[in-house]
């Protein structure tokens, strides 16, 4: 028989009074969120759909238990360990093997020949212990159906629940050395040393219940993090309360999509539906860069391949300037971060690609400024005219806070047309707004426009309205003009269900 992978320390075993006990028959042990060895992690050396698992054969008095594989389990390793009763009395094996315990000793089985191991594979010095308090208080973002979790020195963890934040119930301030050993413990040593390195991290942190977008920074010379809860289910457009015409982004052949927003209002979870869309309905290659990696789509009729900066790639740039060599029919970017991103994302949607982005601009003519101005004066006149051929669409969004609890979702939503186009080639793009409000017919509206629709229909108050508000005296005309002429709103999917929009908000939230 071959070395065991691991071995789990154990009570020194004692023969059993009787052999009758029915609970002296087996014990089953789970390893709470222990990775597989690297060299299991890797496809060619892991059949994808023939699992593999841990079992062990303890038959001599010892303090260890050995582990064979046999399966194993997404995000976790499982270990079913059968207890002879000569060897074990049931107890004691009950409290050796607490489930509760993440400790994990050394492999003992040798690198198969010629194995080598990826580059983001988790190295055995990569296993942390997470500290409990931290692990609680992202169950309390479940648990109160919230979107954020925010950890600094002098306070208590703090939980955004419906668009404010609220201190963790029953928890006193964290002071340096609490914040500094929590956050500490759910990273790898590499990512230690990278973030001392650089004073700033973004990364992934999966949970037995939830997985979080995680940033890491330095304030005042302590450390800090921000949690957001990423949603495991990726919701339908119709779901999510965005306009039906959104959709129709999804069946474009080729061209540059922006999904755009502030901080939280759900960017993520659209471009997450877009390209779920296309990977249900499209026979393509789906390639996505994102920082980090967020919802995670599987192969359906699409093939779809998600790198994620700083492990899969080193940069946005750097994964874009390859990109085109992979035959992509469609390419998610994370971000446009900088001129080098923007001008590759712009020459595949030259190229016939379709592609979709994010910005944070709060509308649609901002938007294209702000691509614009990228570039150097005497570059931006070719660019307006690349950009009015390649564009096809923007979607901006926000979240406004409902009457009943919860947030809705407010969109404006342009469409390339010829007009469109026209406007932006001839760098008149303080006439998009008003050719958005004319050019429902084709699709489009703008966000006060949407905005009135949703205080016509009792969903969102006017106050809420204005605060979110391009022109607070447009969107008081608009809402005069509603309550005239109801029809004509916005078409919008499913609006007053219970919704998962990028975050966990209170029942009916979006």
């Amino acid at each position: 028989m071959s070395q065991p992978i691991y071995e789990i320390p154990v009570t020194p075993p004692q023969r059993p009074q009787s052999r009758d006990d029915p609970d002296a028959d087996q014990a089953t042990a789970v390893l709470p969120e222990a990775p597989l060895p690297w060299y299991l992690q890797d496809p060619a050396d892991s059949p994808p759909t023939e699992p593999v698992v841990f079992k062990s054969i303890y038959d001599q008095p010892t303090n260890t238990v050995p582990v064979y594989p046999t399966h194993a389990e997404p995000a976790r390793t499982v270990a079913d360990i059968d207890i002879i009763p000569d060897s074990a009395r049931p107890d004691l094996t009950r409290s050796a093997l607490d489930p509760s315990s993440n400790e994990v000793l050394r492999p003992r089985v040798d690198v198969p020949a010629g194995t080598s191991r990826p580059r983001r594979a988790q190295r055995f010095e990569d296993v942390v212990e997470a500290d409990q308090d931290i692990l609680n208080a992202l169950q309390e973002v479940l648990d109160l159906d919230g979107s954020d979790l925010h950890v600094t020195v002098g306070a208590p963890p703090n939980i955004r629940v419906n668009g404010s934040l609220r201190p963790l119930d029953n928890t006193n301030r964290w002071m340096r050395e609490k914040v500094q050993s929590a956050l500490y413990s759910l990273l790898t040593p590499t990512q230690r040393e990278e973030f001392e390195r650089e004073l700033e991290l973004d990364f992934a942190y999966t949970t037995s219940g939830a997985r979080f977008r995680v940033n890491y920074y330095q304030q005042r010379n302590s450390i800090g993090g921000a949690f957001r809860l990423i949603p495991r289910e990726i919701k339908q457009l119709k779901d999510l309360g965005v306009p039906e015409s959104v959709g129709r982004f999804a069946a474009m052949a080729r061209g540059l999509v922006l999904v755009t927003g502030p901080t939280g209002s759900g960017k993520s979870t659209t471009l997450a539906a877009l390209v779920d869309q296309v990977n249900r309905t499209r026979a393509d290659h789906i390639v996505t860069v994102e920082d980090p990696i967020e919802f995670l789509h599987r192969h359906q009729k699409s093939l779809v391949n998600q790198r994620e900066v700083g492990g899969d790639t080193h940069s946005f740039a750097a994964a874009l300037k390859h990109v085109l060599r992979q035959d992509p029919d469609v390419i998610l970017i994370g971000e446009l971060r900088d001129l080098e991103t923007i001008s590759v994302a712009l020459t595949a949607a030259e190229t016939g690609h379709l592609v979709f982005a994010t910005l944070h601009t709060q509308s649609a003519a901002q938007t294209i400024d702000r691509i614009i101005d990228v570039y150097p004066p005497h570059q931006q006149s070719q660019v307006r005219s690349q950009l009015a051929a390649t564009l096809q669409g923007v979607v901006c969004q926000t979240l406004v806070k409902r009457v009943d609890g919860g947030r809705v979702v407010a969109t404006e939503v342009l469409f390339a047309t010829p007009a469109i186009a026209n406007l932006i080639r001839e760098g008149k793009t303080y006439q998009i707004s008003s050719a958005m409000q004319a050019g429902r017919e084709q699709g489009m509206h703008s966000l006060d426009q949407h905005l009135a629709d949703l205080v016509n229909s009792g969903l969102i108050s006017r106050r809420s309205a204005e605060e979110k508000a391009q022109d607070p005296a447009s969107l008081a005309q608009l809402i005069r003009r509603v309550e005239l002429d109801p029809s004509g709103g916005v078409s919008a999917g499913k609006s007053t269900g219970d919704t998962d929009f990028g975050d966990a908000y209170s029942p009916g939230a979006y």
